[in-house]
């Protein structure tokens, strides 16, 4: 997606000099097979004293910001969206957004393949648990990393000279090593801000840590923690939360109106299952027995109610709403708007995903996890039942006995881990990620000044 900002105009002689970036110029300069060239119209010299005048004193001017993601879950490129919308809502103009997979639209394969292979791999746990932790070890990664650079290197730094970045942000692990390589052999290295916003919660993969970057965000103390022993300095590690989207962080929501508006029952205590975009996990059986758990036999009544969202899965959707339900149940598919249905209800169950995590920390939603994909998301649950903010049991009878007592018996210990998951709430994350990163590019000083010459080593390589 990318986030335009300013409107078409003739390029300048500054422009055309310098590039307007440390990755060349106007939209004469052309990366691929096709020459690079620079051309000027008479008028422009009568440009040139003051145009150099300008970068003398470091004219500002837009800065491209180039974020790398990948559809290998949802949480890449829902982190990518969340930084956007902040650079958006804090700086305005200041800043031009692209948020891209270079991998798949530059490279060939298995890169541009990643989506597909991943989402294979998740459905058969075993095959991702061993890719995960077979590809762990420094020497390994590094080597097929090494082997993917040789292939496609050259497209890569394509894709980086089409939006010529003065800002890289990678929120995805494999995406730190080949780019920065790239900047590397550019020499633009010290000149192009990197930084890692890292969107696990606690169990990373060793690639997440490069020490090249200028910055590496960290969701957690356990993540900083490991990017030390990874070999980054306490200088380049900051530990801000996980970014998610301003429209849900800074949301502020009336239980009472959302439950009005949502059409849910004013007075009864409401219970959120989800099963990720995909609707995958134990979600119908969970659902039949909240159903049963749910209803009092003894009174004939209903003690609390259910929200069931199925994703994209539409053959959930219709076998749930076929039911008989002695409770209120709403049964939803893919729900864009998730801090209206977590802002109406008192607790969520849900896979360890670390953006769902995040985003029931912030409503205070005390969670039951159900299961988790092995690797990164195996440490989110510690992260969650060690902080006080939740439970982890497979059962779905077993979720449905905790969520009873929680609407009856227990009702202290609902709001106690409400309390805790709000402790654990980093809402501000994605704008103190931001602002750091602005002061960073405050840092580097006017963006103009380099001339052109010095970036074109790899079209003259072509």
């Amino acid at each position: 997606m990318v986030m335009a900002v300013g409107h078409h105009r003739k390029s300048s002689i500054t422009e055309k000099l310098f590039g307007g970036s440390y990755f060349g110029g106007s939209s004469n300069h052309v990366v691929g097979h096709r020459k690079c060239s620079v051309e000027f119209e008479d008028d422009d010299f009568e440009e040139l004293d003051d145009a150099l005048e300008l970068t003398q004193i470091g004219a500002e001017r837009t800065k491209n910001v180039l974020i790398l993601m990948s559809d290998t879950g949802g949480g890449h490129r829902a982190s990518a969206e969340a930084i956007r919308a902040a650079f958006q809502l804090e700086f305005g103009d200041e800043y031009r957004i692209f948020v891209k997979d270079v991998w798949k639209e530059y490279t060939g394969w298995p890169l541009n393949d990643m989506e597909r292979s991943y989402k294979f791999m998740v459905k058969h746990v075993q095959l991702w648990k061993v890719a995960f932790h077979s590809t762990s070890p420094k020497w390994i990664h590094s080597l097929y990393l090494a082997a993917i650079a040789a292939y496609y290197a050259k497209e890569v730094e394509a894709g980086l000279m089409e939006y010529k970045p003065d800002i890289i942000i990678s929120v995805h692990p494999l995406m730190q090593h080949i780019p920065l390589w790239v900047l590397k052999w550019q020499g633009l290295q010290k000149k192009v801000i990197f930084v890692t916003v890292i969107t696990d919660l606690n169990t990373c993969h060793p690639t997440w840590f490069h020490p090249g970057v200028n910055r590496c965000y960290c969701p957690s103390q356990e993540v900083a923690k490991r990017a030390l022993v990874d070999g980054l300095e306490e200088s380049q590690v900051r530990v801000y939360g996980l970014p998610i989207r301003p429209s849900f962080a800074r949301a502020v929501l009336s239980k009472d109106k959302l439950r009005e508006e949502l059409e849910m029952d004013p007075d009864l205590p409401a219970v959120l299952l989800m099963g990720g975009g995909e609707g995958m996990g134990p979600v119908k059986k969970t659902a039949k027995a909240l159903g049963n758990s749910l209803f009092d036999e003894a009174q004939g009544k209903p003690i609390g109610q259910l929200i069931i969202i199925c994703g994209r899965n539409k053959n959930l959707v219709c076998t749930l709403q076929s039911e008989e339900w002695k409770i209120p149940v709403k049964v939803r598919g893919f729900e864009t708007q998730m801090e209206k249905w977590m802002g109406a209800c008192d607790c969520l169950i849900t896979k360890a995903g670390p953006g769902t995590i995040a985003e029931a920390l912030i409503r205070g939603l005390p969670i039951i996890l159900n299961d988790y994909i092995p690797g990164q998301e195996k440490g989110n649950v510690p992260y969650v039942v060690d902080n006080g903010a939740g439970i982890f049991t497979r059962s779905p009878k077993e979720t449905a006995r905790i969520v009873a007592e929680w609407f009856s018996t227990k009702t202290d210990e609902l709001k106690r881990m409400s309390e805790n998951s709000l402790k654990l709430a980093q809402p501000e994350a994605v704008f103190d990620i931001v602002k750091d990163i602005h002061e960073l590019a405050l840092q580097r000083g006017p963006l103009a000044n380099v001339p052109y010459i010095l970036t074109s080593s790899f079209t003259s390589l072509i």
